[in-house]
């Protein structure tokens, strides 16, 4: 039912359309009513009417005066001014504020029905438009999400120049204006040590990045995105002396989401320091993520600065072995990397790896020692992922294991080939794996896009993968989203099935899989720029 408010002096008028007009019968519940203007904008503004009814002419705020604060407050709201002074000046003053219609007394049933229900219609169709968009704005989020991602991959990798920053932000409506700038990146990880979890990705990384979502879209000054499966980002913007401000409040934030998954997710979050330039946000990039690589060093400190990477430093003494922090040679820090790490992190984190224990170097027995675990470990890994040893091991390896025993000088040649073979054997092993999903993924869709149920989840579901992965690895490899990918192959079958038969609209649009044929309709005329009955006709 549509809501209904009367505003009119005359109360034989007024009592005459309140009792003798029947609201529900055409689709309307007579919300209130008042004597002029001043009396009724209270009521309306506690009401929020869908149509409202006034007189032109009363005492204290006449119906244009009264409209025209209205529609200011309520933009979708549908006026109908009634008057007995059939002037055109009236008339154009009324369109100038918004009005609906303009009905001139005495009003007959007959007349105010008719409004009354093409103005119902109008509503309808307005609400329907707008739901449909909604909709299709849902879907097309995750379109959002890929440009954004892919936006933000152009301007920390330094390829484009400022002003071209400017021109790919604004062709995806991003507002990037702002006298400085800082990144903070979040990395999150199924918790592998429980047992619960293995081999599955927990529903709390949705709900991390919903609530991310939810929370940081709400404000100007962040800009949250989706770097890849395990890895998201903020970039803030905002003035100088503000920075410091944004950036705790977005640590405290992600802090009170990721605690709220902890126990199913490993998360660590780093911020970088401020910069003054658009231009110099690949450095400010740069320096986060080498502060985001000591995460593997410190796994029960979630919240990384500068200050936690510079401890990793080589500076520190250490005269023997005997005084070596065991928990700083622990297999799993190397074991942690080759799950996690990225190639840009293997010479942070060699440093780091190796400062703690510098010194010790210097005895040969606790040299072999070292060498033999990041050897044995990474070969453990390799061979896990079904990878045999002899791809990730350097050429003429017993040889580069002896130099090394007896030159520690060379231990950070070795383990940066070591490690560099074997982040690009689970690279590669990824690739063809998610190639695997992927085209397992296509074959579904291929069978099942005419299905009105169809969805990402649904798809990742029968495939045996998580909706999380599906989603990363289709835009990657397909260059484009799963909505974007399904839309299309509807659009394709919808085009050949209105040029080469006779179904009428609705029959196609569930042929397609759209069980409302009016949004077939809408996304068709949104995606090919024309209606279904145009594309038919050649037009």
């Amino acid at each position: 039912m549509l809501k209904v408010f009367l505003v009119e002096d005359e109360s034989i008028v007024r009592e005459g359309l309140k009792n003798n007009i029947p609201w529900r019968e055409y689709g309307y519940q007579f919300m209130g009513e008042a004597s002029d203007g001043e009396m009724a904008l209270p009521m309306i503004r506690k009401i929020r009417p869908d149509v409202l009814i006034t007189d032109i002419k009363m005492p204290f705020m006449d119906g244009l005066a009264l409209s025209q604060i209205v529609t200011q407050e309520i933009p979708d709201i549908k006026i109908i001014i009634i008057s007995g002074y059939d002037e055109f000046e009236y008339a154009q003053r009324a369109i100038r504020v918004g009005v609906e219609q303009y009905l001139l007394k005495p009003i007959t049933r007959g007349a105010l029905r008719k409004v009354l229900l093409e103005i119902r219609e109008k509503i309808e169709t307005e609400q329907e438009q707008k739901n449909y968009l909604e909709t299709f704005q849902n879907e097309m989020k995750e379109y959002e999400e890929y440009s954004r991602r892919s936006f933000l991959e152009k301007v920390f990798g330094g390829v484009l120049s400022v002003q071209q920053i400017y021109e790919e932000a604004a062709k995806i409506s991003l507002e990037l204006g702002g006298p400085c700038y800082n990144v903070v990146l979040l990395s999150l990880q199924v918790k592998r040590q429980n047992p619960e979890l293995a081999g599955q990705e927990p529903e709390g990384f949705d709900r991390v990045k919903e609530a991310m979502f939810r929370y940081f879209m709400r404000f100007p000054e962040y800009l949250v995105f989706r770097w890849n499966i395990s890895l998201y980002g903020v970039l803030i913007k905002g003035d100088g002396e503000r920075m410091e401000e944004l950036k705790e409040r977005c640590l405290t934030n992600i802090e009170k989401i990721c605690s709220e998954e902890e126990f199913s997710m490993e998360w660590h979050v780093a911020a970088g320091e401020p910069v003054e330039r658009l231009s110099l946000l690949p450095e400010c990039y740069t320096k986060v993520n080498h502060i985001l690589a000591h995460r593997f060093f410190n796994p029960r400190q979630h919240i990384l600065t500068e200050k936690d990477a510079a401890e990793f430093l080589p500076g520190k003494e250490i005269k023997s072995f005997e005084s070596v922090d065991s928990a700083k040679v622990n297999p799993e820090i190397i074991q942690g990397f080759l799950r996690e790490g990225k190639q840009e992190e293997i010479e942070d984190f060699i440093k780091g790896y190796l400062a703690g224990v510098k010194d010790a170097l210097e005895s040969r027995l606790f040299r072999d020692y070292l060498l033999l675990n990041i050897r044995f470990t990474t070969v453990h890994y390799i061979e896990t992922l079904g990878i045999d040893q002899q791809e990730v091991l350097p050429e003429n390896d017993p040889d580069r294991i002896r130099e090394v025993s007896v030159n520690s000088g060379n231990i950070q040649d070795y383990m940066q080939e070591l490690l560099e073979r074997a982040l690009t054997l689970r690279d590669r092993e990824n690739e063809n794996q998610g190639k695997r999903v992927l085209n397992k993924g296509l074959e579904y869709i291929e069978e099942n896009f005419s299905e009105d149920s169809l969805s990402l989840n649904s798809v990742a579901g029968a495939i045996g993968v998580s909706g999380n992965y599906f989603s990363s690895v289709f835009s990657q490899e397909m260059r484009m989203t799963f909505i974007e990918y399904v839309t299309k192959k509807r659009m394709e079958k919808a085009k050949k099935l209105l040029r080469q038969s006779e179904k009428h609209s609705g029959e196609i649009a569930a042929e397609v899989g759209y069980k409302d044929p009016h949004y077939f309709s809408f996304v068709f005329k949104k995606t090919v720029g024309c209606t279904p009955r145009e594309y038919r006709n050649g037009k």
